[in-house]
């Protein structure tokens, strides 16, 4: 079925009346000056101050929202929506309806997600709050750039385009502010067109507090991109830590070690032991991660992933997990022996802790590995396709 508009100007609203008049014309304007086909869409969260009634008045249409958050009403409006294309922004007047060109030309050239940058369009001062414009948005886009490899620079930047029927296709879910961050991860996971354009942002023509909650709402905005990103929130650190506690390991093991005025000795090869453990247990946890992922979002898992899970067999997870485990009780007989040589007496400390520690980190990891094999083995098979167990 075709659309029945070319764009949609879609506006969430959750007591509004202040400032949805304005937007609406705004909108208005810019569809009559530019001879688009479009609609002004508002997805109202529960207000009770009369925006509803304001903007049917003034020719947008309503939709009604029974569920809570930002995220929900947008994407309550994009289901609504009738336009091939959707330009979404919020409705405190914050952001310019009438210069919306650049978003409409990107969309018509192709690209499926046009982002807004506020950062190099122009915000004007009192428009964004100081740590929002010099902390959490920078510091929050960098990461995003970062884990997701695009080229954006203001991760949540209101006003945005997109064509309907790609954002539909990537299931947008998050309910709160943390939808903004979710749009532009998806895409990029799925591998849609995207860019962006600058836009300006002035100061909200609201008499009351916004309904941004600064810290609540940037945690929600990094554990999501956190949650999209096994690499760096398992992969990346525990490839660190292993490698570290191998390598301490290796030396301590064998003599302390001095750097500096520094010395490690026993104590620190306790902690290597631990970072070994905590590293391995950190990638076994990316490598079941992105199988879910995968199964879950429908993204394909890399080449390097592909292969190394062709090559894994429960088998041969046993028979490593058993080696090292075996190992590990090799050394720890031999402290033993050393203890019974010594009557069961006092030993030196710094000459048996360098077999113990090391011992009972191999039987850990041996077992670790053992237990891990059974659980990914598990999990592939239940994430297969049906029609090859």
């Amino acid at each position: 079925m075709g659309s029945e508009f070319e764009l949609t100007i879609l506006m969430p609203c959750l007591n509004e009346a202040e400032t949805i008049v304005q937007c609406i014309e705004k909108a208005k304007s810019f569809l009559i000056r530019e001879n688009v086909h479009g609609e002004i869409l508002i997805s109202d969260n529960g207000s009770t101050d009369g925006s509803q009634a304001l903007a049917e008045k003034h020719g947008a249409s309503v939709i009604h929202v029974p569920v809570r958050g930002y995220g929900a009403a947008l994407i309550a409006g994009i289901h609504a929506a009738k336009g091939k294309y959707i330009i979404m922004g919020d409705a405190d007047d914050s952001y310019d309806f009438i210069n919306l060109s650049p978003f409409l030309e990107k969309l018509r050239s192709g690209y499926e997600l046009v982002m807004g940058n506020r950062f190099k369009g122009g915000i004007q001062p009192g428009a964004m709050p100081f740590l929002n414009k010099y902390l959490g948005n920078p510091v929050l886009s960098f990461i995003g750039r970062l884990f997701f490899n695009v080229p954006i620079g203001d991760f949540h930047c209101g006003l945005r385009g997109f064509n309907r029927d790609s954002m539909r296709r990537i299931q947008l879910q998050a309910p709160g502010m943390e939808f903004a961050s979710e749009m532009v991860i998806k895409s990029a996971l799925k591998q849609l067109k995207t860019t962006e354009v600058p836009t300006t942002l002035a100061p909200d023509g609201r008499s009351r507090l916004p309904h941004l909650r600064k810290w609540r709402d940037g945690w929600r905005h990094l554990r999501l991109m956190l949650m999209f990103s096994p690499r760096w929130l398992f992969l990346y650190p525990g490839i660190f830590l292993a490698a570290l506690g191998l390598l301490l390991i290796s030396i301590l093991s064998v003599t302390p070690l001095k750097i500096g005025p520094y010395a490690l000795d026993i104590h620190s090869l306790l902690f290597a032991g631990a970072f070994l453990v905590i590293g391995l247990q950190s990638i076994f946890f990316y490598i079941v991660g992105r199988i879910i992922g995968s199964a879950s979002m429908g993204i394909p898992l890399r080449k390097k992933m592909d292969r190394l899970l062709e090559k894994f067999t429960l088998e041969k997870g046993i028979i490593l997990g058993f080696i090292l485990a075996l190992l590990g009780v090799g050394g720890s007989l031999l402290s033993v022996y050393l203890w019974m040589k010594a009557q069961f007496g006092s030993l030196v400390p710094g000459e048996m802790m360098r077999i113990a520690i090391p011992s009972v980190t191999l039987m850990i990891v041996g077992s670790q590995i053992i237990f891990a094999s059974f659980f990914l083995n598990l999990v592939m098979q239940s994430y297969s396709d049906p029609q090859k167990r």
